[in-house]
């Protein structure tokens, strides 16, 4: 990535060498422009922000903004808040690859207090509008008058209600001509605002008597902000609870990429003795998976691991793995993560254990499956999903 004044190796995490997606894209080349002040506004080119005190850079996607914030030899603190595990291993990857030390920039997670006083604000929009919400809502208190903020995303990331949440949380907002297909959020802080606290996380109860939820039928589910399908549960999953195996006994049971921790809770709820393990690399979704088990007051014992797959995990120790695997790495659609979580569970499991997934048809994950585990039995079947079972031989 080149800058005006500088140029950074910068890669994803886990890095792989098949992988063609770049560590950044033309929304945060706009906003580092902007810093610059070669950035050409509405025809003009403000000057250069002066970055000082506490720079807070909320919601990177692979580190490459808080790499090159944190290059500036302007005196200043750099913060990264951020929901995902990959994102902060991806900075200090990037950090050490761009010879900056791993403390150049400070790594806070979305469940983290904020920094008590913000300078400059810099923005990735995150695809998910409540997770925007609750972060500026948790940071608010923090921003002054005199506080720079700048937010960046694709023009397809930016809608209006985006603009309107910046403006009622922070201060009067415009939007910047489209160069490359990204924009720029320009937002002056309004100390006269006084904006309610978050009211994330929210939950829900399902029903009791829905006999087609299995042992999830009248779970209450907590979601934290930016959780998918935070208000309801999701199709997919609810097929998969539909689907889910009936077991009994000491069983290690792993629920991967676990969101908000119903599917393990279930599989918990159905073999008492089993032990569960939550595994996902947010820290809102391993936030929401510890709620909701705990609300659900089971003797089982519970683990929570936030991680890259099921790499913290002894080969041969796990006896089921259960995974409704994302498609989608920000704005790119992408199996990759389905990949790595299926070949992390063949490590993972014992001989004779199973990985349950459900998936859209279209996905067509047998066939990967069938090349990792030598088979793959489909469980069930509708017009959009399907659950399917690999046993490690």
């Amino acid at each position: 990535m080149t800058t005006a004044h500088a140029e950074y190796s910068l890669a994803r995490f886990p890095e792989d060498p098949r992988d063609t997606l770049r560590a950044w894209d033309a929304s945060d080349e706009y906003l580092l422009r902007q810093l610059d002040g070669t950035a050409a506004l509405d025809g003009t080119t403000a000057p250069p922000v002066e970055l000082s005190g506490t720079v807070v850079v909320l919601g990177d996607r692979w580190g490459a903004l808080s790499t090159a914030v944190a290059a500036s030899p302007a005196p200043h603190t750099t913060v990264q808040i951020t929901d995902s595990y990959l994102t902060q291993q991806a900075t200090l990857a990037n950090l050490e690859r761009n010879g900056l030390a791993a403390d150049a920039v400070t790594l806070l997670s979305s469940q983290d207090a904020p920094p008590a006083r913000v300078d400059v604000l810099l923005v990735r929009v995150p695809k998910s509008l409540a997770l925007l919400e609750d972060q500026l809502l948790r940071l608010a208190p923090a921003v002054h008058e005199g506080t720079v903020v700048i937010g960046t995303g694709m023009v397809t990331e930016i809608h209006t209600s985006t603009l309107k949440l910046f403006e009622r949380i922070l201060g009067p907002t415009r939007t910047s001509l489209a160069v490359k297909k990204a924009r720029l959020i320009l937002c002056t802080p309004d100390p006269a605002l006084s904006p309610p606290p978050s009211a994330w996380p929210v939950g829900y109860t399902l029903p009791a008597e829905d006999a087609t939820l299995g042992a999830a039928a009248g779970l209450t589910v907590t979601n934290h902000a930016g959780i998918f399908s935070a208000e309801r549960l999701d199709i997919g999953t609810r097929f998969l609870l539909q689907h889910l195996p009936a077991r009994q006994g000491p069983e290690q049971v792993v629920d991967l990429g676990s969101g908000n921790g119903i599917v393990g809770t279930a599989a918990a709820r159905g073999n008492p003795e089993a032990e569960v393990v939550f595994v996902d690399e947010s820290h809102q979704a391993l936030a929401s998976s510890r709620a909701t088990f705990q609300a659900a007051g089971l003797p089982n014992k519970a683990r929570f691991l936030l991680g890259d797959g099921l790499t913290d995990l002894p080969p041969g120790s796990v006896d089921l793995v259960l995974n409704n695997p994302p498609f989608h790495s920000h704005q790119a659609t992408t199996d990759a993560a389905a990949r790595r979580m299926f070949a992390d569970s063949r490590t993972a499991l014992r001989p004779g254990g199973q990985l349950w997934v459900v998936g859209n048809r279209h996905l067509n994950y047998h066939v990967t499956l069938r090349r990792l585990f030598g088979n793959c039995v489909t469980i069930g079947s509708s017009p959009k999903f399907v659950v399917l079972r690999a046993t490690k031989r």
